[in-house]
């Protein structure tokens, strides 16, 4: 799965919270200053042909639609992120998230009860 810039990623979050649209239909969520409507077009068409989006032909237009989910994405992001920036280890992941204070032990506690109960 390709990467995607900062514009391709906003998008999909909008095809992914929103299901399927039209060009225009992206365009209007957009906020000002929007885009040209070419390039949101071209952003769509990129994306295309990366194989995150499909569409559908209604006359003359297309209706843009997700065709890697948010979790599929999210999935693979994540694990670019551990092995550029972590080794490959989740465990230095969760190492970094407790020095920064982002997690909390309480929470680390919860999430292992929580792992635990899955295993039964």
């Amino acid at each position: 799965m390709k990467r995607l810039t900062e514009k391709e990623e906003e998008i999909m979050h909008y095809l992914w919270s929103r299901g399927p649209m039209f060009v225009r239909d992206i365009l209007d969520i957009f906020p000002d200053p929007k885009p040209h409507y070419n390039t949101v077009s071209t952003v769509i068409r990129v994306l295309e042909e990366k194989g995150f989006v499909e569409h559908k032909v209604y006359g003359n237009t297309y209706q843009y639609a997700a065709k890697v989910s948010r979790d599929q994405y999210k999935g693979k992001a994540l694990r670019r992120v551990v092995s550029n920036y972590f080794d490959n280890s989740y465990t230095n992941v969760v190492s970094t998230l407790i020095e920064e204070e982002r997690v909390s032990v309480d929470e680390l506690k919860k999430l292992i009860k929580k792992i635990e109960k899955g295993k039964k």
